[in-house]
């Protein structure tokens, strides 16, 4: 294989839960963490090993919030992963940080330790809605954090959080060119959603909050779209803005089905061996998954061999969030079934006469604007 890998390092751990986060972060009094760099090292030389050296295009550490690890357990699994593998000239490696003046503090030792993209979790710059949201930092520290990261680090996205309580479309367009004014490269936009198991989905289920939803949501985001095109950024997928050339490569490898290795508590990968899709994911439980890796190597709990249709319509629904659409040749590849059987023709054509998809003139399927905002009623109709 040599297509470049993904590879992506799992932080469990927080300072504090968000109401709204259904992650797999935990928080602790106190965290090992000479344990747990140790655990992910062996991890990650377990996974290698059973890969073989191949390019590796992308390095993410994300969490729960790696940003609260120390520089040196960073640079120690950089390393690592630099020696196991073949780094492409450009390799992108990203952390996760938040905007506390901690994890700031840390920004430069990061930088040092081989990091060169950061992302920040800005998610507001709206003083109540911080507060709604849980967060630990306010609107000052969010314009600290992105001004110093924007100082330190060559590239930089940061994330914010729409359709709120009562948020009208004046004040985010305004929140908008505040946050992209100071760091205009990339940006990541989650809407508010209300997840089971979460603190929001008692508080939600309570009738405590209520979020806008159809229209009022929808006119949020095509206003994101507005505002971040005055600052030269364009929609690359479903939820992410970028300049040209700042799109996050190592997302990219999911949303093109390509090969990626995720190690730590509860990580999933998808390995192409031999032709077969292995699919892998790794005990949630950090302290139960660091005593599997220190017994056997790793802490695998699940690994299937996907089928061609599975493939075909994880490649389909990933492919089809990106502006660029999707490649059928790749995904008959990718998949080991034709393109054609892997959809429904009928709806195919019916989705194209009502300009929902649009075949581009280079063959591929995308999804159009109006198509986009459907994304989630369409795909099931799509897929076989």
């Amino acid at each position: 294989m040599t297509e470049p890998l993904a590879l992506y390092i799992h932080w469990p751990f927080c300072a504090a839960k968000c109401p709204y986060c259904d992650f797999n972060s935990h928080v602790r009094d106190r965290v090992d963490e000479t344990r747990f760099r140790a655990a992910l090292r062996r991890e990650l030389a377990h996974e290698a090993a059973r890969s073989g050296r191949r390019p590796l295009a992308s390095i993410f550490f994300g969490g729960g919030t790696p940003s609260l690890m120390s520089p040196d357990t960073v640079a120690a699994l950089i390393d690592d992963a630099l020696a196991l593998f073949d780094a492409t000239p450009d390799i992108e490696i990203t952390l996760e940080a938040n905007p506390t003046s901690v994890e700031i503090g840390r920004l430069a030792g990061f930088r040092d330790a081989g990091v060169n993209r950061a992302s920040l979790g800005v998610q507001s710059l709206d003083e109540s809605a911080l507060r709604f949201l849980g967060r630990r930092h306010d609107s000052a520290q969010a314009i600290a954090a992105l001004e110093a990261a924007r100082a330190i680090f060559p590239r930089l996205s940061f994330d914010l959080i729409y359709a709120r309580p009562g948020q009208d479309e004046a004040s985010w367009r305004s929140e908008l060119r505040q946050a992209l004014a100071l760091a205009a490269d990339h940006l990541s936009l989650y809407q508010l959603t209300i997840e089971p198991g979460t603190q929001f989905h008692t508080l939600h289920a309570r009738g405590a909050f209520s979020l806008p939803e159809g229209d009022d949501a929808a006119r949020l985001y095509i206003a994101t779209a507005d505002e971040a095109a005055r600052f030269g950024l364009r929609p690359y997928e479903v939820s992410n803005y970028a300049k040209p050339g700042a799109e996050s490569r190592h997302n990219l490898a999911y949303w093109r089905y390509g090969d990626y290795i995720g190690i730590g508590a509860g990580a999933h990968q998808r390995i192409m061996r031999d032709g077969r899709m292995l699919a892998t994911r790794r005990h949630r439980a950090p302290e139960e998954w660091a005593s599997r890796v220190e017994r056997d190597g790793h802490a695998a709990v699940e690994e299937e061999v996907l089928a061609p249709r599975d493939r075909a319509r994880e490649a389909l629904l990933m492919g089809l969030r990106l502006a660029e659409g999707v490649d059928p040749a790749r995904i008959a590849a990718r998949s080991g079934m034709p393109f054609a059987e892997a959809i429904d023709p009928a709806m195919l054509a019916a989705l194209l006469d009502e300009d929902y998809l649009a075949w581009t003139p280079e063959g591929r399927l995308r999804a159009t604007e109006e198509g986009i905002v459907r994304l989630d009623g369409l795909l099931p109709v799509l897929l076989r």
